[in-house]
């Protein structure tokens, strides 16, 4: 098993290497270039609890703290007007708790299925931005992303190609969507049943435009999907393996607060397994892989809100849902999801950069693939080799502490989990963790 001080031995040397190189761009940086950097560690723990039984993908009744670490380095280069290149390297490494297995919606969205635990450095993004204006010369600002992009207000057609993370785009939400800086959980950094496309590392090669005609946009996608679910090798077939989504939003204003809401679709074709077909294999063969064929599909809804309350108080609501007959492909086994949250800007108690958030949300299976998990079938991130059903609910609560001298937030983290992975025979689950984030 690898250390945890094996494990930041390796990252520091890349954060060292990476901060330098930074450091260097920063002092001969120009208007052509864009250089950002970020690192994330994730410690997280959960007391024993008790559990009638426990099958392959069952979260461990007890375990050790797991680590998770990510240090992500972004360049961007003009091409030409209004144009640019994007290349994304990042070092990932580090386990979740059971190695991300247990708990469908997963409290850390920093950690990955993936089965070395070493910090490996991948290209996360490589894409070629494009911008048309529909308005008068626009001031480039920068997005949550580190792109340049127009600013709010003005009309453009944005086009995005090559290997990009599609929730860069869609389903954001100003309070809860990023797990560096946001709540951890995986169903609260975007809407919990939209099986978005990607590897197992959250990103895959595809096409996003978007139009932007203020209050309104309009953005839409196409993807390729994994050979296999949740795996990082990208199906070649494309007349048969792909996934596209849809999202319109719309500005309003609530009294003097401005608020967003979103409303998605998604649509994928992959060599899926079915769960009844799976169903009616003999007792002790019951498997999904066992039914895998092309032809199947997955689609689904989401609605997506976010509104100001205060000057320094926001909430966020969502709730999705997908039609659950065929396995969960590339996300998480969630097949209906609602969520709600509010957070408090520091200011509110002059602590300008730290942020508490509070969050609920409840998980729901499909009949179908409940009838597949009660029969003793696994997915590839829950099954406990039975099931005894009922909506896995989670609470979390954060608060991030803001260092700005030192680039540096810290973020003491909590999540009650009740029926983890659907299952009212384990459990609950007390988890707490601490989050380090450093960007520049």
């Amino acid at each position: 098993m690898v250390s945890h001080l094996k494990i930041l031995s390796i990252t520091i040397t890349y954060l060292f290497f990476v901060h330098t190189a930074a450091a260097q761009a920063s002092d001969s940086v120009s208007q052509d270039w864009n250089f950002h950097f970020q690192q994330t560690i994730v410690v997280q723990y959960h007391p024993d609890f008790t559990a009638k039984y426990s099958g392959a993908n069952s979260l461990d009744t007890s375990e050790p703290a797991q680590t998770s670490i990510t240090s992500t380095f972004f360049i961007g280069r003009r091409l030409w007007k209004n144009a640019g290149v994007y290349f994304n390297p990042e070092l990932a490494g580090g386990n979740g708790l059971s190695g991300a297995t247990g708990i469908a919606g997963f409290p850390n969205g920093e950690t990955f299925r993936i089965g070395n635990p070493m910090p490996q450095v991948t290209v996360a993004r490589f894409f070629i931005n494009q911008r048309f204006d529909l308005s008068d010369t626009l001031t480039m600002v920068e997005d949550d992303e580190n792109q340049l992009m127009a600013p709010r207000g003005a009309s453009y057609v944005n086009i995005s190609a090559g290997k990009l993370c599609v929730i860069d785009y869609f389903d954001k939400n100003h309070y809860s969507d990023d797990p560096r800086t946001k709540f951890l959980n995986w169903a609260l950094m975007t809407n919990g049943a939209w099986d978005y496309p990607a590897n197992t590392r959250g990103y895959t090669w595809g096409l996003v435009a978007e139009l932007v005609t203020p209050p309104w946009a309009l953005r839409a996608s196409t993807a390729m999907v994994p050979t296999e679910a949740n795996q990082s090798i990208m199906d070649m077939n494309l007349s048969r393996a792909h996934s596209e989504t849809i999202e319109i939003e719309h500005d309003y204003s609530l009294g003097m607060r401005q608020g967003i809401i979103r409303l998605l679709g998604f649509h994928t074709m992959a060599r899926m397994g079915n769960y009844q077909q799976a169903l009616e294999l003999p007792p002790g063969e019951i498997d999904i892989l066992a039914t895998r064929a092309y032809g199947r599909s997955k689609y689904g809804v989401g609605l997506n809100i976010e509104q100001g309350l205060s000057d320094n108080i926001g909430m966020m609501f969502r709730a999705g849902w997908n039609d659950g007959h065929n396995e969960t492909w590339m996300f998480t086994e969630i097949d209906q999801a609602v969520s709600a949250a509010i957070v408090f800007d520091g200011k509110s108690w002059n602590r300008d950069g730290d942020n508490l958030g509070i969050a609920i949300l409840a998980n729901g299976l499909s009949a179908d693939h409940r009838a597949y998990l009660k029969a003793g079938g696994y997915g590839f991130i829950i099954g406990d080799g039975n099931l005894n059903y009922a909506p896995e609910s989670i609470a979390e609560a954060f608060y991030s502490l803001s260092l700005p001298t030192y680039h540096l937030q810290l973020a003491p983290d909590y999540q009650f989990i009740l029926n983890p992975a659907y299952n009212k025979d384990r459990g609950p689950v007390h988890v707490v963790a601490i989050r380090i984030h450093s960007e520049f």
